[in-house]
């Protein structure tokens, strides 16, 4: 009698019948986008706005790079100069590294990882949108009506008393932050709530995992900027003696408030690209992921662990020593989850019959990229050396190491990855990969000599500086150049996709997660009977068929058993 059954096969409509049946043509209209419910809409809309600032930004970033090309003050001045880093810092952290992972690849794609039809409360997705949105148009409106120049980390005693719109900009940070925390609810029920018969803990996809642990950090820890936020704006209103020594207040307070949430925002941030990460080895290596559950574990624990190190930000501030050496302890000790994905991703290529796509690529980017950040942030854990470098441009490269290398490498990878899911339509692997090296020769262009300046002493955040750190800012403008030259292309490339691309099969890349179960681009309910759960890295049975069908799972032919017979 036969010990198998073969598992039930979803049929899906060829990419032409997809393409006429869609969550994009559902419906028409402005107010059927403005008024969604959809989460991959909302997802769309949220990557719409992500992708806008992310151009904003990186526009203030090429400006004021072209601006440090020689000593002295070339086209602008140093106040103006100080209001552009300072949008720099505050658009990319708040609204673009923040929510890009998270809220618009998150969106799309989490509710079809579960096979589910949507989040758990579309509705309150809907609205964290519009709080994003109107956030970001808190800090776009600084940039004709006040500006603000106070950096991104909007540290008092300045902040309490410049003439720029710092509240203006803290209203942005605030307005994100209810936006960030109610996302964050909304996923965490979802995967509580609507997993399928089947799905346990230990059969969700890593980038759910990954995804889970920064939903918890954003319910815990936004908060914390928000009442931080609400008292520098009370502050500056009412003259409270919170934060400006003037009134008897502490300005070190107010960086112990403000790392105590930035600090857990890093891994708000760089773990959802982790989480990317594992998906794109996975598959892109035809192999089962190495030390699932460790990888599973390890996110729960940097999400635990980035609530206890803030203080390593403090070094300089006279905290006691005693607070000194522990903080600089438990730093050191958040390399070891950090470690145990990079080991096991390594571990996951062994052997692997590996594919350089595109996508996988840029997992390839982000191990060397972010393990550059995390070694380079070892230094920044030992006190004496962290003294040196505290405040220089050691500092500035590697943040954008763990940042931009890590979070944004990341997510251009996923946009890679899910695009023919998201469209229905595949891009130009030539010049998808000739954006690639372009991105990943400006990066190390721009960044590594600033490792270089700043073990030297160049501080960050100076408009000007001495001729003896010239060689390094003009490598750094050279290569910032290059790095926007390659994102334009990278961009581009996907656009052109999305218009004139050839049609997407419905599995491209022979992936085992249940989205990939759904036709490319999904229905409006994204699959019409709940696909069958299955091990999520289980690669072994997709075979490649045509352009047309993709990767289509072929089940081996059931095999037959006798049952022993017994005297």
């Amino acid at each position: 009698m036969p010990a198998t059954a073969t598992p039930y096969v979803m049929p899906l409509p060829t990419p032409v019948e997809a393409h006429r049946h869609n969550y994009l043509n559902h419906s028409k209209g402005f107010l059927s986008w403005a008024l969604t419910l959809d989460h991959k809409r909302i997802g769309l809309m949220y990557l719409a706005g992500v992708s806008t600032m992310f151009l904003l930004g990186g526009l203030f970033a090429l400006f004021f790079r072209l601006e440090l090309w020689a000593p002295g003050m070339q086209m602008i001045s140093q106040a103006t100069h100080n209001k552009l880093f300072t949008l720099h810092g505050a658009i990319m952290v708040f609204s673009v590294i923040i929510p890009s992972i998270p809220a618009s690849l998150g969106n799309f794609v989490l509710p079809m990882m579960l096979g589910a039809k949507d989040v758990a409360f579309p509705k309150l997705n809907l609205l964290s949108f519009y709080l994003y949105a109107l956030g970001t148009l808190f800090f776009a409106t600084t940039l004709v009506w006040g500006q603000v120049d106070t950096g991104w980390t909007f540290y008092a005693p300045y902040s309490t008393t410049t003439n720029t719109n710092v509240i203006m900009a803290l209203m942005g940070a605030f307005t994100i932050g209810f936006s960030s925390i109610l996302t964050g609810v909304n996923f965490i029920a979802t995967i509580h709530s609507l997993r399928p018969r089947g799905m346990t803990w230990f059969r969700l996809p890593l980038f759910l995992w990954a995804i889970y642990a920064t939903s918890i950090i954003m319910v815990l820890a936004t908060p914390v900027i928000g009442i931080t936020t609400l008292m520098l704006m009370l502050e500056r209103l009412l003259g409270l003696g919170i934060f400006d020594p003037r009134y008897g207040g502490d300005p070190v307070l107010f960086q112990h408030f403000f790392w105590f949430y930035s600090h857990p925002a890093v891994y708000i941030m760089i773990l959802p690209g982790m989480g990317v990460i594992s998906e794109l080895i996975a598959t892109f290596s035809r192999k089962h992921i190495f030390g699932y559950k460790f990888i599973a574990f390890s996110s729960v624990a940097l999400a635990l662990f980035g609530f206890l190190v803030w203080g390593h930000h403090l070094f300089t501030s006279g905290q006691s020593p005693l607070a000194s050496v522990l903080f600089s302890f438990l730093t050191f000790s958040v390399s070891i989850p950090t470690a145990v994905k990079i080991f096991n991703w390594m571990a996951t290529m062994y052997k692997g019959s590996i594919s350089l796509a595109t996508p996988m690529l840029y997992a390839l980017g982000f191990l060397f990229l972010f393990s550059i950040g995390g070694f380079t942030g070892l230094f920044l854990a030992v006190l004496s050396i962290d003294i040196h470098l505290h405040d220089t441009y050691f500092v500035v490269a590697h943040f954008h190491y763990v940042m931009m290398g890590g979070t944004i490498i990341a997510f251009i990878g996923a946009l890679y990855y899910w695009w023919p899911k998201m469209f229905g339509r595949m891009y130009n692997e030539t010049w998808a990969q000739v954006g690639f090296w372009l991105v990943m020769i400006g990066f190390n262009t721009t960044f590594l000599p600033q490792f270089v300046a700043g073990s030297k002493g160049m501080p960050r955040r100076y408009a000007d500086y001495l001729p003896e750190y010239q060689i390094y800012h003009q490598i750094s403008t050279i290569g910032a150049m290059i790095l926007g030259t390659g994102l334009f292309i990278a961009g581009g490339t996907l656009l052109h996709a999305m218009f004139r691309g050839r049609l997407a099969p419905p599995n491209p890349w022979g992936a085992a997660t249940m989205e990939w179960q759904s036709a490319s681009p999904p229905p409006h309910d994204n699959f019409t009977v709940v696909p069958p759960v299955t091990d999520p890295y289980d690669h072994e049975d997709f075979k490649w068929k045509s352009h047309e069908e993709g990767f289509v799972r072929t089940f081996p032919k059931p095999q037959t058993t006798t049952r022993p017979v017994h005297a």
